[in-house]
């Protein structure tokens, strides 16, 4: 069984090599990924320039076609983000938005290039807000042709209110330690699947749609 590649972009608001409580978390699940002969790559989105787009290439000087490059590749993409004022950061708005590029992409079957892909998602904060974060990007990644495993998602809440973060004081709760096993097992076990049976060209490529456009005389 070849290697699996996973691909982890932390899309915290801090630049290298400022500590990361989302990459504290985010490790935890490299340390399963290990164990299981997957090859994981963490990529920090604000150590590159990337502006803000709509396309895979946004002119001179745009560092996203790096970032691209690396998530074709993968097997496996998890979404890194903290939460910023109840919702996922801004810096993982930007990767989405900058992935509707890739609707204009197809893969060799004529699907969109994130079909046969896993996606799976690593919150962090000091207050609420981890469910939102989590499924809005997780369904996100399904539109963009990602598939979703049952429980792909892990987080670490601290209290109400501002306070201690995830490498301060949540390095030992047993349920996101539990999330986080779960996550990266079921995520592992999908890619396995989607690599041994990719997912048909049937019915969901624009081929369809071209054989039945009326032509003209």
């Amino acid at each position: 069984m070849s290697t699996l590649k996973a691909l982890f972009l932390n899309c915290t608001l801090k630049p290298s090599p400022a500590i990361s409580h989302t990459e504290g978390l985010a490790r935890k699940v490299i340390e399963w990924f290990d164990t299981m002969d997957v090859e994981s790559e963490m990529v920090r989105v604000v150590d590159y320039r990337v502006p803000t787009g709509t396309s895979s290439y946004e002119g001179e000087g745009d560092e996203w076609p790096v970032i691209l490059d690396k998530i074709k590749a993968a097997d496996i993409i998890v979404m890194c983000t903290p939460i910023w004022f109840g919702v996922r950061s801004s810096v993982c708005q930007l990767v989405i938005e900058r992935l509707d590029g890739t609707y204009q992409e197809r893969n060799a079957a004529g699907q969109y290039p994130l079909y046969n892909k896993v996606a799976g998602v690593v919150v962090t904060g000091n207050e609420d807000g981890a469910h939102s974060a989590a499924e809005t990007t997780l369904f996100n990644m399904t539109h963009l042709g990602c598939t979703v495993p049952p429980n792909a998602d892990t987080y670490w809440v601290g209290d109400a209110g501002p306070g201690p973060s995830y490498l301060d004081v949540g390095q030992d709760s047993l349920y996101t330690k539990r999330t986080t096993r779960w996550m990266a097992h079921n995520v592992v076990h999908m890619a396995r699947m989607l690599k041994a049976n990719p997912i048909p060209a049937e019915g969901n490529t624009f081929a369809e749609e071209e054989e039945h456009q009326p032509h003209g005389g």
